[in-house]
């Protein structure tokens, strides 16, 4: 009888360890700021779909992940200071370009709005264009501070 429960108590252990090594969010941090009640209305205007991929459920608050990683969304990371990195306004939304690990992803984070929200794109996803445009409407709302791109509109 002891075998047996010791048999099963291991099964849902090892069941709750791949469950979370399967997780679309292993590895991923929630940003020190995601608590944020901008945060929360970010979160509520989530889309189901994003560059072609389906939304993952995702219990953490700030986060947002779409196609088991492809396109991952954190809100409530650190806002940019000023730098000389490269920018591109998309839609009335500036944008600042982050090194990646050699992974041949795209990482982004918004320029002059708190919290900031840093989206982190796999290179296989063919339409980062779009991607940026979706996500760009989706945080407009927060509000804006600065710029980085001198003359760029809203």
């Amino acid at each position: 009888m002891a075998v047996g429960m010791a048999v099963a108590g291991l099964g849902v252990g090892g069941g709750l360890v791949a469950g979370e090594l399967d997780s679309p969010v292993f590895g991923l941090a929630q940003g020190p700021f995601a608590q944020d009640p901008a945060c929360a209305r970010l979160a509520d205007r989530y889309p189901d779909r994003l560059g072609g991929a389906a939304r993952d459920r995702v219990t953490f608050e700030g986060l947002a992940v779409w196609g088991h990683g492809t396109v991952e969304l954190r809100c409530g990371v650190n806002p940019p200071g000023p730098t000389t990195d490269a920018c591109v306004s998309v839609d009335g939304v500036d944008w600042v370009w982050r090194e990646t690990a050699g992974d041949g992803r795209k990482k982004l984070v918004t320029y002059g709005r708190s919290p900031a929200v840093e989206v982190s794109v796999a290179g296989s996803v063919a339409g980062l264009d779009a991607v940026l445009v979706e996500v760009s409407h989706l945080v407009a709302p927060i509000r804006e501070g600065d710029k980085c791109l001198a003359g760029s509109g809203s």
